[in-house]
């Protein structure tokens, strides 16, 4: 990515991954009406590059793991917790600092690892 100079000095990478709020954003009172809402703060979420690394690596066990389950053994599928949970929560506690979306939206959660996942995949969000 090219750096750009600012006019006192140093120089500033732009910022090109829109998605990313730039701090976390709160807890809506209400809750979430859907998961175009809750989107938007599960990015807040992940904002430390380490936690999306580890959610994406995570996801993509994930996948990999159902397609040996359906391809291979289906006792396989028992090793999807150990990766979806383990590196997302890894993330959570030891990078970003914070408790997972897991815990009070566990099924936007879930949507919202995939989609984060694809959003890295196509260049939406920063790896």
């Amino acid at each position: 990515m090219a750096h750009i100079p600012t006019p006192r000095g140093p120089r500033v990478e732009p910022a090109r991954h829109s998605l990313m709020p730039a701090a976390p954003l709160p807890y809506p009172a209400q809750g979430f009406a859907s998961f175009g809402e809750f989107y938007p703060y599960y990015l807040g979420e992940h904002r430390d590059a380490t936690c999306r690394r580890l959610h994406v690596v995570g996801t993509g066990l994930v996948i990999a793991t159902a397609l040996a389950a359906l391809l291979v053994a289906g006792w396989v599928a028992l090793l999807i917790p150990l990766f979806g949970y383990g590196f997302a929560w890894v993330g959570h506690f030891r990078f970003e600092h914070n408790r997972p979306a897991t815990f009070k939206h566990p099924l936007y959660s879930l949507m919202g690892d995939f989609v984060m996942f694809k959003d890295v995949l196509t260049g939406r969000i920063r790896w």
